[in-house]
Order: C-alpha cells, then sequence, then structure tokens
C-alpha cells in the first residue's frame, strides 16, 4: 500500500524543469544592474547628438505626426499626451504633460522647443493649468532645426514598446541642442546638469571647429563665452566657466540684476531701494521674496524697511525699501550673500554617446555633435540619390517608349494581358519590370509633345542632381559647407542677443563686503580689553570740555591705545617684543561707549606675557610704504609694508630687540617723509627718513639710535611728516627768519598739536622744528606750566583736521583742531580738555576722513590739506 504521506504527482518532493535554482546576490544585482541601465538610457539622460531624453524626442514627434508645425492651429495639450501614451511612452500622463510644459516655458528654455497657448506656469513656480485647458504647437526652430528631413532616412528607428509603432531612435537635429536649451536629470548613480547657451555663439563655435579642426580651446571660448540663461542676471567670473568647458564640471556663479535707485513718496522723505529686475536660473521668485521676509523678521538682514513684487507683463521688478539710516551697497551685498539672488549653477556635462553615458567637455560635445550632422547630411544625399537615380531609371524608361512609340502601342495593344505586355516589353525592348510597368501605366496625354519635353527636362535636371548628390558624398568639404550654410540660415532666421552678462570678477563675497566702511575707534584698555565704537559717538564739542565717556570709569579701565580708523581698515598691532599681529578692524566688536569690550587674547593668540604697546591702521600693503617702528629705548627703523602683508595667525617679527628694550610706537611713512620724535621732558627732534639718516632694514634687524636723551627722559611720542610738506619746511626754514636768526610764527599751516598731561595744548608751524641730523638732543617743544607735567602727544596737523582727546580713564573729547591756538614753541599751549581730579590726558589721535572720501585723490602738495591723515592712528 502507498504511503499516502509520500510524495506523488506534481508534489514538492518531485523535480520540476521550470524552477531554476538562482543565487539571490547575484540575480538582485542583475535586476539591478538592468534597471540602472534602464533609466540611465532610456529616461534620465539626454542624448549627445540631439540633446533630447525619450520623452520630449517623443512628444516631438508625436506633434510631427500630428501636423501641428508652428503654421498650423493649436490642438489641446491632452490630445498630444494621449497620443505620446498610446504610442510611444508609457509612463503616465504626469511625466509627459510635465516635459511638454517645461519644452513650452521661456523662463525654463533658453528656446522653447513648443508654442504654448494658456497658462503653462510661472516663474513664481505656479502650476500650469491642466492639460485639458491649454493648447500647443510646435515652434518654428522646432521644425527647422530638429525635424527637418526626419522622413529621409537620416536617423534609425525601432519598434516602440508593443511593436504596433517605430519611433525615431534620435531627431536629425542641425543644431547642438544639448547646449542650446541644456538639460538636467538625475539617473541611478549619476546626474547630468547641463547650461543653456545662446544660439548664435554656438553656430560661431561650430562654423571656427569646421574652418580649423585644431582650434584652440582658448580660442573657442573666446567665441562661446559661457552659458547664456533664459532669465538673464549675471555671470561672476570666468574660472568656474572654464573648468566645466576644460573637464565637463565646474561650478558657474550666478548673480540677479539689481540696481540702487530712490524712490519718491509724496508727503515723505525719499527712500533708497534695491530694485531687483533679474533673477538667476531656476530661482523661483516668490520663494526668493518669503526668503527675504523671513531674514527681515529674524533680525539676520538689516537695512530693510518693506519688499513688495511689482513685476508686470512689462518684465520684473521687485523693489526692497530701505530704511533711512541703511547703507544701499551693504544692503545689497547681504541679499546676494545670505539669499537666493546669488547662486552656484553646478554644471556636469553628462550625456549618451553610441548608448553610454560619457562626460564631455565643451569641445568633445560639439565634435560628437558635428560627427552626427555629418552622418545625417551622408545619410540625407544617400536617400536623395537613391531617389533621383530611381526616378531617373523611370525615365529612361518613358524616353525610350516616347522613342519607339509605335512599335510599343502595337505590341502592347496585341498583347492579351498586362503580364504578357510587361514580359514582352521586357524581352524585345531590353526594360526592365519598373520601366515596363511605368510604361503600362502612362496615360496617354504623356504623349503629347509638350509632356515629352518635361520628362526630357527632369531626366536632364535629375542628371545634374545626381553628379551633386555623388560629388557630396565623394568630398567631405561639400558636407561640411552644407552644414555651415543650414547654420547661416538658422541664425539669420532664429538668433537672439546675449541675455546673461559675463562679469570678469570673483563670485565669492567676503565679509568685508557685508560691512559698511564707517569711521570708528579703536580703543585698547590697560588691562588688555578691545573695542571697537563709531566716531559719530562723539560729537564735536568746544576746546575745554570734559567730554564723554569712552570706557567705564574705574582706575583698572584706564586706556592704554587709542587710534581712529575705517571699518575696511586692516588694524596692525604690535607687541613690547617686537611681535607683530593682523586684525580686520570690522572684527573687533563694535560696543557702547561704556561697555568693557572684548579681551584681545580672544581675538588674536597673543601669549599672556606680551603687551600690545602700538596699533596702526593700513588701508593696503603696497612696497612704497614703510613701517617706522621706534622702541623705548631709543632705537629707530623703516622696514617695507609689504613685508608684513600676509602676517601668520600666531604673529610675525617686527624689529630685533635688545635685552630690556621694548617697541613702542609705530607709523606709516614713505621715503623722503620727515618724523618728528617727542620726549616727556618736551624735546623733539625733527630728521629726514633718507637713506643717508634711516636706510631700510629688514624685520629682524635692530636699528638706530633715534635721540639723545639726557638722564632721566624717554621718549613718549612720534609722528610723520610728508615728504611734500617736508619740502615745504625745509623752503620756509630758509625763506621766514628774522634779522636774528628766529623762525617766524606763521599762520598758513602745517602744524604741530603739542599737548601735555595736564590737558594744555598747542599748534606749533612746523617750520619751528628745523630739520637736524638723527641722535641729536632736537629743541624744546613746549613750555611746561606746572612742575610735574609732561608731554605724552605730538601729530602733524592740517586744515579741518579733527581730534580726539582720550583720557587714562576713558574720558573722550572730539574737537576742531583749527580751535586750537596757534603758538610758538616757547610758548605753554592753551586747555584742550577739562581733566577730573586726578585724571590725565592719555593720548590724542586724528579723525580719518570719511569713506566716501578715500576714493579721491590726495594732492598732499597742498599744506591745507589734511597732513598724514592715513599715517596718525597709532599709539
Amino acid at each position: 500500500m502507498a504511503d499516502p504521506l509520500g510524495p506523488s504527482d506534481g508534489g514538492p518532493g518531485e523535480s520540476d524543469d521550470r524552477i531554476i535554482q538562482t543565487d539571490l546576490r547575484i540575480e538582485m544585482s542583475r535586476s539591478y544592474l538592468e534597471y540602472a541601465m534602464s533609466v540611465i538610457v532610456g529616461r534620465a539622460l539626454p542624448d549627445a547628438r540631439d540633446g533630447l531624453k525619450p520623452v520630449h524626442r517623443r512628444i516631438l514627434y508625436a506633434m510631427y505626426e500630428l501636423g501641428l508645425t508652428s503654421d498650423r492651429p493649436y490642438r489641446k495639450c491632452a490630445r498630444v499626451v494621449g497620443e505620446v501614451l498610446g504610442k510611444y511612452h508609457p509612463h503616465g500622463d504626469t511625466a509627459v504633460y510635465d516635459a511638454l510644459v517645461r519644452m513650452a516655458q521661456d523662463f525654463s528654455m533658453q528656446m522653447p522647443l513648443i508654442d504654448g497657448h494658456g497658462n503653462f506656469g510661472s516663474v513664481d513656480n505656479d502650476p500650469p493649468a491642466a492639460m485639458r485647458y491649454t493648447e500647443s504647437r510646435l515652434q518654428s526652430l522646432t521644425t527647422d532645426s530638429l525635424l527637418e528631413d526626419i522622413e529621409a532616412e537620416t536617423v534609425d528607428y525601432a519598434d516602440n514598446f508593443d511593436g504596433s509603432q517605430q519611433e525615431p531612435m534620435v531627431l536629425p537635429a542641425r543644431i547642438p541642442q544639448l547646449l542650446l536649451n541644456g538639460s538636467s536629470g538625475i539617473a541611478v548613480g549619476m546626474a547630468t546638469n547641463i547650461p543653456p547657451h545662446n544660439l548664435s555663439e554656438l553656430i560661431d563655435g561650430l562654423q571656427a571647429l569646421i574652418s580649423n579642426p585644431e582650434l584652440s580651446d582658448s580660442e573657442l571660448m573666446t567665441l562661446i563665452p559661457g552659458p547664456d540663461f533664459p532669465t538673464g542676471g549675471q555671470i561672476l567670473g570666468r574660472s568656474g566657466i572654464r573648468e566645466t568647458y576644460l573637464t565637463g564640471r565646474g561650478s558657474v556663479t550666478m548673480r540677479g540684476v539689481a540696481n540702487i535707485e530712490t524712490i519718491e513718496h509724496p508727503g515723505r522723505a525719499d527712500r533708497d531701494a534695491v530694485i531687483i529686475t533679474e533673477l538667476p536660473y531656476q530661482t523661483n521668485k516668490a520663494a526668493l521674496i518669503e526668503r527675504i521676509a523671513e531674514m527681515v523678521n529674524d533680525k539676520k538682514l538689516e537695512g530693510i524697511s518693506d519688499i513688495r513684487d511689482e513685476s508686470d507683463r512689462d518684465g520684473m521688478r521687485i523693489v526692497v525699501e530701505l530704511r533711512r539710516d541703511a547703507y544701499p551697497q551693504v544692503v545689497l551685498n547681504n541679499l546676494f550673500k545670505l539669499t537666493p539672488l546669488q547662486s552656484n549653477f553646478s554644471a556636469h556635462m553628462l550625456a549618451l554617446v553610441n548608448g553610454e553615458p560619457v562626460l564631455l567637455t565643451l569641445r568633445k560635445m560639439l565634435q560628437v555633435f558635428l560627427d552626427f550632422r555629418v552622418d545625417t547630411v551622408e545619410r540625407r544625399t544617400r536617400y536623395f540619390l537613391r531617389k533621383a537615380e530611381e526616378r531617373d531609371h523611370i525615365l529612361l524608361g518613358l524616353l525610350l517608349a516616347l522613342d519607339q512609340l509605335d512599335p510599343i502601342i502595337a505590341l502592347i495593344r496585341a498583347a492579351s494581358d498586362t503580364a504578357t505586355a510587361r514580359q514582352q516589353l521586357q524581352e524585345h525592348h531590353g526594360l526592365t519590370e519598373i520601366q515596363a510597368d511605368a510604361i503600362l501605366q502612362m496615360q496617354l496625354r504623356r504623349l503629347t509633345a509638350l509632356e515629352a519635353d518635361k520628362i526630357r527636362l527632369e531626366h536632364e535636371d535629375l542628371v545634374t542632381k545626381i553628379a551633386n548628390y555623388k560629388d557630396i558624398l565623394g568630398r567631405r568639404e561639400r558636407v561640411f559647407g552644407l552644414i555651415e550654410d543650414e547654420l547661416t540660415k538658422l541664425r539669420e532666421k532664429h538668433c537672439l542677443p546675449r541675455r546673461t552678462e559675463i562679469l570678469d570678477l570673483g563670485g565669492g563675497l567676503e565679509d568685508i563686503d557685508l560691512i559698511a566702511n564707517e569711521r570708528s575707534v579703536v580703543l585698547l584698555t590697560e588691562t588688555g580689553y578691545l573695542k571697537r565704537m563709531p566716531v559719530s559717538e562723539f560729537e564735536a564739542t568746544s576746546r575745554g570740555t570734559r567730554g564723554k565717556a569712552g570706557t567705564r570709569s574705574q582706575g583698572e579701565e584706564a586706556v592704554k591705545l587709542f587710534i581712529s580708523c575705517n571699518d575696511h581698515d586692516t588694524l596692525l598691532l604690535f607687541s613690547d617684543r617686537g611681535v607683530s599681529y593682523a586684525l580686520p578692524a570690522y572684527r573687533v566688536p563694535q560696543c557702547s561707549r561704556t561697555a568693557k569690550g572684548t579681551p584681545v587674547v580672544q581675538l588674536l593668540p597673543i601669549p599672556r606675557e606680551e603687551a600690545i604697546t602700538s596699533l596702526l591702521s593700513v588701508i593696503s600693503f603696497d612696497d612704497d610704504t614703510h613701517l617706522l617702528m621706534l622702541t623705548k629705548g631709543g632705537f629707530i627703523k623703516r622696514t617695507s609694508l609689504s613685508a608684513f602683508s600676509k602676517i601668520r595667525s600666531n604673529g610675525l617679527i617686527a624689529i630685533g630687540l635688545e635685552e630690556g628694550d621694548a617697541l613702542t610706537w609705530v607709523r606709516l611713512a614713505v621715503p623722503g617723509d620727515s618724523v618728528l620724535i617727542a620726549s616727556r621732558a618736551g624735546m623733539t627732534i625733527h630728521f629726514r627718513l633718507c637713506d643717508e639718516e634711516l636706510r631700510p632694514l629688514g624685520r629682524t634687524a635692530r636699528g638706530v639710535r633715534a635721540m639723545n636723551l639726557r638722564g632721566g627722559d624717554s621718549l613718549v611720542s612720534m609722528d610723520v611728516l610728508p615728504v611734500e610738506l617736508a619740502d615745504q619746511v625745509a623752503k620756509s626754514l630758509e625763506d621766514d627768519q628774522d634779522e636774528s636768526g628766529e623762525t617766524v610764527v606763521v599762520s598758513d599751516g602745517p602744524w604741530v598739536l603739542v599737548a601735555s598731561a595736564s590737558g594744555l595744548g598747542k599748534r606749533v608751524p612746523v617750520n619751528q622744528f628745523r630739520l637736524q641730523k638723527r641722535a641729536g638732543m632736537g629743541l624744546r617743544a613746549i613750555k611746561f606750566r606746572r612742575e610735574g607735567d609732561e608731554l605724552v602727544g605730538l601729530r602733524v596737523l592740517g586744515y579741518g583736521e579733527e581730534l580726539l582727546l582720550v583720557s587714562e580713564r576713558g574720558v573722550i573729547v572730539r574737537t576742531s583742531a583749527d580751535k586750537i591756538p596757534q603758538q610758538s614753541r616757547a610758548a605753554t599751549g592753551v586747555r584742550l580738555q577739562r581733566l577730573d581730579a586726578g585724571d590725565r590726558l592719555s593720548e590724542v589721535v586724528l579723525v580719518p576722513p570719511d569713506s566716501e572720501d578715500q576714493d579721491q585723490p590726495d594732492d598732499r602738495s597742498d599744506p591745507s590739506e589734511v597732513a598724514g591723515v592715513d599715517d596718525a592712528p597709532s599709539s
């Protein structure tokens, strides 16, 4: 008895030939690779020949079959989508309609391929209307450049998805559509992103490449300078373009077009506004406006009072209205830095070449297209040649029949049927079957003399054409000539001017571009706190007033160094050990007058055993300018400023020091300037900065002796007189002396401001300080009114100068230098600042000119001009 639990027919225990044992890893790997290649080749990547993905190619071909050319009426998009779905692309109506819509958007494609009628979306990312509402037809450019000659056997056809139709594998493009309108797509493990270009420039590049196949990349990029986006805008710099064209990948920085205008408001003050008229490619206008509004609300964008969209049919116009106290250029730079108004186009020029994805350079892309175009023209010519030869073959038969008309008519009449007549025509008159059929089908009206002449003329014309076609196929230069002629005709009919401007500058915005170049004062306290305050915090006052507190009033917060500068300047900080450090002025935190500030060790890696003894502001580093350094021990030297252009984060040695000496004063100077050095006892020395007195030395040199001091005296200040004024002083010393030989006090400047610790000071004409030899005793600059007073500051002045006087307790006075009386060297001076009990005047600095004035030429030959303003900020 059989086991009821045993195997039976068809049971699991028996082998089944329909089951194939397969390793799961191998099967998944093979299936995934097949899927990946299907996505890469059949959906996501464009073909390098016609620049189209399959869905775009199928849409255009289906519209061509429907007869929707540019001279025919529009048809509903739903009709087109249905045709594409039913015949060629069974991937869903949404995918097809989205692709159709994009080909009709003038803000998505450089030259749209479809002429849309209705709502096809907007630059605000508004969706298009449903396909049952919109209509479309082909643009004339599409017919002329992509579909022309498609019926002349110029391209291969393949079965559609169900084998019921034939579809072209590529369109016979006459222009490099891949570069003209660009392409983007994400496949499996790879992606493409190709920017659009200008048609005229592409044609220029192709024609140049045809004329000279050895054309250099630089010459090619002169003809095709860069992408041309449909939304216009600007491209910053050419390095990203060059990298993209030479390697196939790169980043192109795009920027919208924005201008600063003044908006008039009836009944209230006018306001500045940033007017945006063009956006970077693929930037959503509504999202941009929303982003700006969010950043204004979050206090990340300052200076904006209102934003509105005034775009209409005439063009784009986004108005960003500014507050009255805003700096328009700074706001605009922040818009570029923080919003999509400036963005990058990451180019990756990947396309299918012979069915495989290839990363293409500009030259390779154009060469692939030219090779395809040559093949297309040759295939078209062979087609025309074959058709001409077939027609001429028939005409030759008809001409023979006309020459032997009577015998042929008799033969036909005597034949019993058509097959017999055809056979006898072939046997008796040497005709082919095709020629015999043509004679049998010929109408009687063709036997007239006029019709016979037409046949002869057509034959002669075909003979000429056949010879021409054979010549084209025999000579490659004829093929290139036809390609050039076709390109020229397309240029004349369809080319548009470039929309995107290429600017020869870098695309990056540095922090300094986002900061207004305001006038500021920088203050360092004895305890090492650094802070920055706008000059506007200190209003100009009359001479002798008390002033405002610039820091806390506690004794431990005494001001040590105090300079004025502009926020775009570079601060050079020099330590007592002769090491220099660099810090952009705007990176010093801006504080209120009473704030303590930020420890300098948090801004720079300064060792705790080092103390900052001098501050200097520098606009630019150049070879013609020198740093003039003076030590506590009286050694002086000058070194080229360019040697300090790249100061490391941990500092750079500025001077070599002897044991116990310290670097204390630093100034800017140029060859020919003169230097004034003052001692605590009120003595000054004035000598030229020339090679005979003080030749330039290297960074690590010690320097030479500056001044011979009496016992107990020490140096307290140094300032530089520009070369033009130094020359005037030398001349005035010869002209402005009385009979006793003493220099006469003059009133037309320049002057030297001499200030003492008790708050007294005066302006002394510079020509009272004659030029001497270095290392001398010098001349007395001031007579002290009270015992224990000492000299603390010495500054060179011109007309219209403003001064900042700061006391040890941080009380600051801003005043006009013109209000300080002019006196001789022997005078005691007048009160400059009213000091509190126990307080002393610490420093005197010049207020720098407005940042707007820095672009003006500096005529230092006029004695009424500011003397050494750029050199003034120092300790």
